[in-house]
Order: structure tokens, then sequence, then C-alpha cells
């Protein structure tokens, strides 16, 4: 058996319980709590035979990884790492999906809040490249608060190729945001009628050039004031925000 994984705080594993219950192996709650909160999850846990068992605060810190473990840790079983060929079969079966690419975010705080912006914005995926790119860690879990059960993680191993391949293969759009002499205001950017993809860079440094040679289009985000920049999980909940607002129906 795989080893499992562990999720920790409220959000997280009330989402895990709600959506995908058969892979709880264990809860561990924080001896003495006993509030509307936990009683929800151990609620959610009853009917499934899910194993409940009282631990310290040390002992949910140990398991966490960190002390902000809100209570609350999940024994999860771990889920199969999606791919490229998980990505071409989500583009075969939906109809004109918007999808996220991140090019090498390393935090997995800025990868949780992407991800839970994501899934609140209708995001279909959220593509990254395999290495120097932050991961689904119990962090990043938490911080997602539910988001990373709504929307699927793919992982690939060359983010430029696949989007090239995404692009020729199932006509998507791909639109990359930063700031260059071809860049459209964002909320001038036609977001409707087909499949998109969002990419947005690293923290520091952006969109590598071989991602931005894969863009139809550069987008940037007005501002005002001397601001030229913005953290990358805000950048992208107003770009996805954007997004969502044109492809909603009339």
């Amino acid at each position: 058996m795989a080893k499992p994984e562990y999720y920790y705080g409220v959000h997280s594993v009330e989402s895990l319980l709600e959506l995908e219950p058969e892979r709880v192996l264990t809860l561990f709650t924080l001896k003495g709590r006993d509030d509307q909160r936990l009683q929800r999850i151990l609620e959610l846990a009853e009917p499934f035979g899910i194993s409940v068992q009282k631990a310290s605060r040390d002992s949910l810190e140990k398991l966490a990884g960190l002390p902000f473990h809100q209570g609350v840790v999940a024994a999860v079983r771990p889920h199969p790492t999606l791919n490229e060929k998980d990505l071409e079969q989500l583009l075969q079966q939906s109809n004109q999906p918007l999808l996220l690419a991140l090019d090498q975010v390393t935090d997995p705080h800025n990868l949780g809040a992407c991800i839970r912006t994501a899934a609140a914005m209708g995001v279909e995926a959220v593509i990254v490249p395999r290495d120097r790119s932050a991961s689904l860690t119990p962090t990043a879990r938490k911080v997602a608060a539910g988001g990373a059960e709504k929307v699927k993680f793919i992982q690939v191993t060359n983010l430029a190729r696949t989007l090239g391949q995404i692009k020729e293969q199932f006509n998507v759009r791909v639109v990359g945001t930063m700031l260059d002499e071809k860049a459209l205001p964002i909320q001038k950017f036609d977001f409707t009628g087909t499949a998109v993809c969002v990419v947005m860079g690293a923290e520091d440094t952006g969109l590598r050039p071989i991602t931005q040679s894969q863009c139809d289009q550069t987008v940037y985000i007005p501002m005002m004031g001397n601001l030229q920049s913005l953290n990358v999980s805000v950048a992208t909940g107003m770009a996805l925000y954007e997004a969502c607002r044109q492809r909603q129906p009339a």
C-alpha cells in the first residue's frame, strides 16, 4: 500500500469528506476539542466507518508537519499523479474549458491560493511543470481550503511543449500575463467562445521566454500608482475573475 498523505485544517478535511470520503483512512482530532466545526467533520465521517483517534497537539503537529493544523488531521489514500495523458482526456471530454498554467511557481502558499481561486472561478485544471514547481503538499492543500479536491492538478514534464500541444491538438488559446509591447489590457482580451489557458509566471521572474513563445496573446492587469507587479496569487485571482466574468452566460 502506498504511503498515506496527510491533510490538515478544517476546510481541507471537510471538503475531502464531502467529495472523496473513500480516500480517508483515519481521522486524528485534538483531545478535548468538541465544537460545532469538528462535529460537522465527525458527522461526515461516521457513515463511512472512518476510524477517529484522539491525539495530542504535539502528535497532530508531527503528522501535519506544521503547528497550524486547526485540531484535525486526516491520513488519506494518495491520488495517482495526473499527467499529460489526463490533460488530453480532459480536453477530449470537456467543452471549452478554462485552464490555469503556473510557470515555476515554487511557493506552496501561492500554489494553494491559486488553486483556491481557480476552484472558485470554474477552472477545470491547474497545470504545472513537474520540476522547479511547488507540488500539492499538505500546506498547499490547506491554503487551497478544499479547492484541491475540486480542480484537477496536472504535472507535466515540459510546460512549454504541453502548451504547444494543446494549442495544436485541441485549439486551446494560450494567454500569458506579462507586460510587453504586444500585451493587451486584460479586459480587452476575448476569453469567450473557446477553450482558454491562462498562464501565470513565477513569483520573481515571471514567464520564461520558452513559455512566452507559446502564448497566442499576452495581457496585463492595468494598475494605478507606482506598483508594476502583484503577488502571483493575487494576480491570478484578478486574471481568472476577468476570464470568468466574460465567460458567464448573459
